[in-house]
């Protein structure tokens, strides 16, 4: 069930926030920021050199192109930036299935959304379930050339999608103009290597597994291009390979009544939701 803001509990938040005392902390975090920082500059310069990041990006790529079968958990963060120049987070939180070459199911819930996706090798259908709307796209071939036709057809990549496809080396790296090792991080108490890269229009990061399983952690893209740098955040874990995959049968069964609609008309489906505007719309 979609739940609104308590408008409450929200200026409970603001007027803590407006308290004196609140001062002296915001201080102290400031100065405690920029002692991690200045202590951290030269290790991460270090290590650009140590290793090079393109043959770990490659190395997980391989990994990833050499699953038959894997699934995941995600959560995504996508911040967006007002007129007014506010950074607004919207989250949500999903479930991944793949079955190569041509078999996929995805869920998506947050605040806005209750979606469902299956995908079997020839239709792909999604479900708006709190909307009890849903769209079905003949699309027949493999995962690879599904995402095509989201992405380029319908504008509607699938969460992670450069994740997702047999080769994310050759999506990924063709306009990278920058690549930097900047050591380890640990998400989800995994232990990974922080590599990160510049084009011309987007800065990317990402947090790859240590180890046998190189699978991606953390990935994040920031717009340079875009007024106030608006930025989009993977988590991905609970990851899966083979045969600790639980069985998929890959079928969504559409509830009675639902109403199907166009892929543009089912309000579900859009990253930002109803009450958002792009900036420019009328």
């Amino acid at each position: 069930m979609t739940r609104q803001p308590d408008k409450k509990a929200l200026t409970v938040r603001l007027s803590r926030h407006r308290c004196g005392r609140f001062k002296p902390c915001m201080k102290s975090l400031a100065a405690f920021l920029a002692l991690a920082i200045a202590g951290t500059t030269s290790v991460s310069a270090a290590r650009a050199d140590e290793a090079s990041p393109k043959s770990l990006l490659k190395a997980m790529s391989d990994y990833l192109g050499a699953q038959k079968a894997m699934s995941f958990d995600y959560d995504v963060n996508l911040e967006l930036v007002s007129k007014q120049q506010q950074k607004i987070a919207l989250v949500s939180s999903g479930t991944m299935t793949l079955d190569r070459p041509d078999k996929l199911h995805l869920t998506r819930t947050g605040g806005f959304a209750n979606v469902e996706m299956v995908f079997d090798g020839k239709t792909l259908t999604l479900l708006g379930k709190n909307t009890n709307l849903y769209t079905q796209i003949e699309a027949p071939g493999t995962i690879d050339q599904l995402e095509d036709v989201l992405r380029n057809k319908y504008h509607r990549p699938v969460p992670g999608a450069d994740m997702l496809i047999s080769d994310p080396y050759k999506e990924l790296m063709p306009e990278v103009n920058d690549a930097k090792d900047l050591g380890s991080g640990v998400i989800h108490g995994v232990e990974c290597d922080h590599l990160a890269f510049r084009t011309k229009e987007v800065d990317w990061q990402i947090w790859i597994a240590q180890g046998a399983r190189p699978y991606p952690c953390r990935y994040v893209i920031t717009s340079k291009k875009v007024t106030g740098w608006p930025q989009y955040t993977l988590d991905i874990w609970a990851w899966k390979t083979g045969a600790e995959v639980v069985a998929d049968s890959f079928k969504l069964a559409i509830p009675a009544g639902a109403k199907k609609l166009t892929p543009d008309e089912v309000p579900e489906l859009n990253e930002l939701p109803s009450h958002f505007t792009v900036k420019g719309a009328k």
